[in-house]
This record gives C-alpha cells, structure tokens and sequence, in this order.
C-alpha cells in the first residue's frame, strides 16, 4: 500500500479507538435558509467510500468503503450568495458539536480538484452540482459507546445563482440516521418546460457553471466528431471570443460499455477533438481551452438502454473562475 494512502487509513483505525466510548444521542444537521431538498434516498445495506485524505498521483484518494444503512441528500441553497465555506462552516460546527471527529476537511485545489472530484461519489445532476473550481469537503467519525460507528462525508459547491450541498450518512452497529433541519419543500426543476433546458449556452454558463454541448455526435467507442456543422460548438466560440480572459474545460463523458480505464482514455480524447474543432474551425484561442475525460462516472442516464447509453456520451463545457 502507497505510503500516503497507508499513513491516512492508520490515522483513520486510531481516530475510531479514540472515539469510542462517546454516548449514544442521534445527531441533527440545521440547514441553511433557503436549502431545498433535491435528492433523499437511503439504502441498507449498502456502502460508501470515504476520503481519508487528498488525491495524489499513483495512489488516487485513500480512505476505506464502509458498510452500513447509507443515506444520500442533496440540497440547492438559493438566497443570497453564500461561498462554499459560508455554507460548510455551521454544519462542520454542528457535527463537532454532536461529538463527531473532523477526519479530512480540505477546498478545490488541495483536495485534488478534477482528479478528486471524480474519485468520490457525487449524486448526479440536477440534485448536485460541483464546480471544480469551487468545493469543499470534509468526512467525519462518531463511535458511540455501544459501538455503533457512523461515517459523515459533506460536499459544498456552488453556481452563479445558487449553492449546492451534498451529505452522505452511513450508519452501522445500530446508529440512528443523521436528521436534518430546516429544508424547504422540493422545487419544481426548472428544465421542465422553460428555464434552463431552453436558455442560450452563454446564460447558462453563467448560472450554472457548465453546460452540455448539445448535438455533437459520437458513436460508442468512437473518438472523432462526426458531422460538420454543430450549433453548440459556434455558440461556444462566439461566447469565448467576446472576452478573452474567459476560460473553459471540456469535460467528455462515455457510456458504461468497457472498462473504466479506457472510458476515461476515450473521454479526454472527445473533448480533445472538441478543442481541436474549436480552435481550428471557430478561430478560438488555444489558451482559453483544456480538456479533461471523466469517463463513464459521471452519467445522466441509465446505461441499461441504448437511449441512455447515447445520453451519456456527451461533452459538457464548465466555466473557470477568473484569475
């Protein structure tokens, strides 16, 4: 085991004798005002991977899978702009206060950026949306004194418009399940007639942070861009062209047919074609392109259908914070 990933699970096996002996009391998450729920599911048994530590060449993200009843959340905080760590701070308070363990705490850059965020468990869009320029994320411990054990691991992003919450809670040994506070009913998703399935590319880069680039055309296992013309692709160039400072990554997607190594191979391929065409065909500047490839771990579909499958197969454009 890498020296990294070992140290972090060491650290991880001694927090849980540390923490043991705490009494039982079932701990409760009061959310920010305007936090709207837009995903809750739980699952027993089932298990999650927490992050132990930060991504690092060769050794990936350590931290162990654990087994118990999971609950996944996600919230969309609308309101006034809040940053992700307005919006993390008060809930990392409040598990501390409920005898929880700060295990990794760490923000964008120093937890790894695009590499961790696609190691870990994100639920999939519309409930979360990340920002690989702005995240935070932090796991934490409890180990009651009847020995139950419960493993938290939050997520905070945001978009122009709104912030972005996610918290997965496993439960084992007899743990209650996390509670929450002070979430509003469901909204209706805007994609559903008007909103953001109808606005233009530029405006939903700057609500959103990303966007698909809809009707680009690849066939499964294929890395070139078919066909000549492509709306989104000039619609793209014109935003770019109109400020120079602008900067975007191309993200490209695959299906879930092969392994992940080769998807994720495949992926940076189509977005690089993607840049290739936007630089050679739409004059745009090279230096306001980078190209990465999440293979198939990020999905918008079923990959049990064809339907599906050709979903998934996409490139998404997401916008870069300034510098």
């Amino acid at each position: 085991m890498p020296t990294t990933r070992r140290r972090a699970e060491g650290a991880l096996a001694a927090l849980l004798i540390a923490c043991a002996g705490l009494p039982a009391t079932a701990a409760m998450l009061e959310l920010p005002a305007g936090a709207r729920p837009t995903a809750d599911e739980s699952v027993a048994p089932d298990s999650h991977f927490v992050p132990v530590g930060s991504w690092r060449a060769e050794e990936g993200v350590p931290g162990p899978r654990v087994e118990g009843a999971v609950t996944r959340r996600a919230w969309r905080v609308a309101g006034p702009a809040r940053t992700t760590l307005q919006l993390i701070a008060p809930l990392r308070e409040q598990l501390r206060t409920h005898g929880f363990e700060i295990v990794f705490d760490c923000r964008d850059r120093s937890c790894g950026g695009f590499d961790f965020r696609f190691a870990i468990e994100v639920l999939p869009a519309p409930a979360m949306y990340v920002d690989l320029t702005r995240f935070r994320f932090l796991s934490a411990l409890r180990v009651q004194g009847d020995g139950a054990a419960e493993h938290v691991t939050l997520l905070a992003s945001r978009s122009e418009g709104a912030g972005y919450l996610q918290a997965v809670h496993v439960a084992s040994g007899g743990a209650e399940p996390l509670s929450v506070t002070g979430a509003a009913e469901a909204e209706s998703q805007p994609e559903q007639g008007g909103g953001a399935a109808d606005a233009s590319l530029a405006e939903t880069l700057q609500r959103r942070g990303h966007a698909a680039l809809r009707g680009l055309d690849f066939a499964s296992g294929a890395a070139e861009l078919a066909g000549q013309d492509h709306p989104a692709l000039a619609d793209l160039a014109a935003y770019l062209r109109e400020d120079a400072a602008r900067r975007v990554v191309l993200v490209g997607h695959t299906d879930a047919v092969g392994p992940l190594e080769g998807n994720i191979a495949l992926s940076r391929e189509r977005a690089e074609a993607v840049m290739r065409r936007l630089t050679r065909r739409h004059g745009v500047d090279p230096a306001q392109l980078s190209a990465e490839g999440a293979g198939f771990l990020a999905p918008v579909a079923s990959n049990l259908g064809e339907d599906g499958r050709e979903a998934n197969r996409r490139v998404e454009v997401v916008l870069l914070a300034r510098e």
